[in-house]
């Protein structure tokens, strides 16, 4: 089976190299397309084969052979360039194969014998810039159509037999710049000459350069592409390959040696799995549910991180929660569970309530209420791209009420060991209830992670020391209540956000880190806001404010809104007499840490 298996992957490969083969075919099979059109335009202005052109040579590419005063793009695969000057050719003009030189830029023909007239189908050299068909036999009227040659720059039809070309050439040409790029003179012979100038001849030269780029790319790309092709396909089906004959290796390893499980044990093993399949709940019997019901609701699959996916499930009676399966949780079943009975009984408005949870060998479940408000980290991106507002009082009335939340997880534990930090607060961690209050979320999932592993810290949010604690949460919060005041966000931009207004106080720039919401309407509240929100972010855990004295200043500065009152905000500078003096929460030595989620 498994030479069979190479033996397949062998023509898949085969196959690859025919589409790859043909995608080059494609690719330069413009060539003899452009051969038999350069030959059938020189047959026709040069039957005398005063050339000496060999014309049983008619299906070679002439970009290769080089002739005389032919020049092509970089690839060979076009005609740029005809200069066949003062070579007695006596033809006449077979445009429609001229035309058939799409990338054809330049045609000069003068000081020759050639006759007939310009053919009205010229027109179709559409790329022309540069036309001289001066000094020959032609005759005839000028065609309406070479008005049509948009990027025509110079035009030499002088010389010639033309009738009635005055009154005709001089309401087309000479009065519309929009064809002609330069003077045009009209001789005291009737005949058309216009200048050539250098800086003319500097401007079809690239473009010129700019067609080959563009003709390289066009080659190259499906190339690359196709290769490209080639070597993934191939490493799949190597993958592919290997997978199958290591499954035929362990069936057969299975079938040598079949796995068994005496009576007493597989009924343990049956109860535990019973035990741990039970959902969980923490609210009423009428807002639980069933596996069943959970197992038949739809989901959508809202975001996934590198340990959970978050889902937005609805079950059939149109209740909708928020599912967090966690994968890869180094915990046990008792320790997962006495962790999420803590989270689940502990309740407050600011703090997204656990509904239930769900525990198996493999996989944890969380339930939530869904929000349908969104983030705040959705609130502020809709603001700082214009499509949604963010008023100051919704801005503190958030402020506040993470810091209530905060500090109630740390309020007066009878047991410091019964405290569980949050350790991931964010933007995207704060949800926004039915009346637009904060919600703290993901609470206590910190707890159950590897500490160990740096990936689970949040970029820009999390503490130098990297610890779950109530200052390392605090931390997190004085981050937050900059983005606040500032208008910028750390989760999106990964801007080190306290280094920023550290060093715009420093210069003496701190009207200049506030939003303009802010500096608009509450430019008296936001400083004091702006130095417990430095405070917190402080690198050493020592001198960072608890909780608690952050919820309080908080209070203070809504009141002071609220009341709308200068002494109010007189008094609270004179009960804080460092309010505003920025300088004193910036140590000398500051860094703030980087980190990743």
């Amino acid at each position: 089976m498994q030479r069979k298996g190479g033996f397949d992957l062998f023509l898949n490969w085969l196959t690859c190299i025919a589409v790859v083969s043909a995608l080059i075919k494609t690719c330069m099979g413009g060539e003899l397309y452009e051969s038999k059109s350069f030959f059938s335009f020189i047959r026709s202005v040069d039957p005398q084969n005063e050339l000496g052109i060999q014309w049983n040579h008619l299906s070679q590419n002439p970009c290769l052979h080089k002739p005389n005063g032919v020049k092509c793009n970089l690839q060979a695969t076009s005609i740029l360039e005809i200069r066949l000057e003062n070579l007695n050719l006596s033809g006449v003009i077979d445009a429609d194969a001229l035309c058939k030189l799409r990338k054809l830029q330049v045609l000069s023909l003068s000081r020759n014998l050639i006759h007939g007239t310009i053919p009205s189908s010229i027109s179709y050299c559409t790329r022309l810039r540069y036309l001289n068909l001066s000094s020959n036999s032609l005759s005839g009227r000028v065609p309406h159509t070479l008005t049509k040659l948009k990027y025509l720059k110079s035009l030499d039809i002088s010389n010639n037999h033309f009738t009635n070309i005055g009154p005709y050439i001089g309401k087309e040409f000479d009065h519309s710049n929009k064809y002609l790029k330069k003077p045009v003179s009209l001789q005291s012979d009737g005949h058309l000459n216009t200048r050539r100038k250098d800086e003319q001849a500097a401007g079809a030269s690239k473009d010129s350069s700019e067609d080959n780029s563009i003709d390289l790319l066009v080659v190259l790309i499906p190339l690359y592409l196709g290769f490209g092709f080639l070597f993934v396909f191939l490493y799949y089906m190597r993958k592919r390959a290997d997978k199958i004959a290591k499954e035929k290796e362990a069936q057969k390893v299975l079938k040598e040696t079949p796995l068994k499980l005496s009576p007493i044990n597989a009924i343990q093993e049956v109860k535990q799995e019973d035990r741990n399949q039970a959902l969980v709940f923490f609210v009423e019997d009428h807002q639980s549910f069933k596996l069943d019901d959970l197992l038949e609701a739809s989901a959508d699959l809202q975001s996934q991180g590198i340990c959970s996916s978050l889902y937005k499930v609805i079950l059939k009676n149109n209740a909708t929660y928020a599912v967090k399966r966690l994968k890869k949780l180094q915990v046990s079943f008792e320790e997962f569970s006495q962790t999420m009975t803590r989270i689940g009984n502990l309740k407050h408005r600011n703090i997204l309530p656990l509904v239930g949870y769900n525990c198996t060998n493999e996989e944890k479940l969380l339930f939530y209420k869904y929000q349908n408000n969104g983030s705040l980290l959705n609130l502020l991106k809709g603001y700082i791209e214009g499509k949604r507002e963010f008023p100051w009082r919704l801005r503190l009335t958030i402020a506040s009420g993470l810091a209530r939340g905060l500090a109630f997880i740390y309020q007066n534990p009878n047991d410091a060991d019964e405290i569980i930090p949050h350790g991931n607060l964010k933007l995207s961690n704060i949800l926004l209830g039915d009346s637009m209050e904060p919600l703290i979320s993901e609470y206590g999932i910190s707890r159950l992670l590897d500490p160990k592993k740096n990936s689970l810290f949040s970029n820009g949010y999390t503490a130098p020391e990297k610890s779950l604690s109530e200052k390392g949460d605090v931390f997190s919060f004085g981050v937050i209540l900059l983005e606040l005041l500032t208008g910028k966000t750390v989760e999106k931009t990964g801007v080190d956000l306290p280094k920023w207004v550290k060093s715009m106080v420093r210069e003496e720039w701190t009207g200049e880190v506030f939003d303009k919401e802010v500096t608009e309407t509450a430019l008296q509240w936001a400083f004091p806001l702006l130095n417990i929100a430095l405070k917190c972010a402080s690198y050493s855990p020592l001198d960072r404010p608890t909780t608690s004295e952050v919820l309080e200043t908080i209070d203070e500065a809504l009141s002071a809104h609220d009341d709308r009152s200068v002494s109010s905000m007189s008094s609270w500078e004179s009960g804080h007499p460092d309010c505003c003096i920025l300088h004193t929460v910036i140590p000398e030595t500051w860094d703030t840490p980087g980190s990743n989620c």
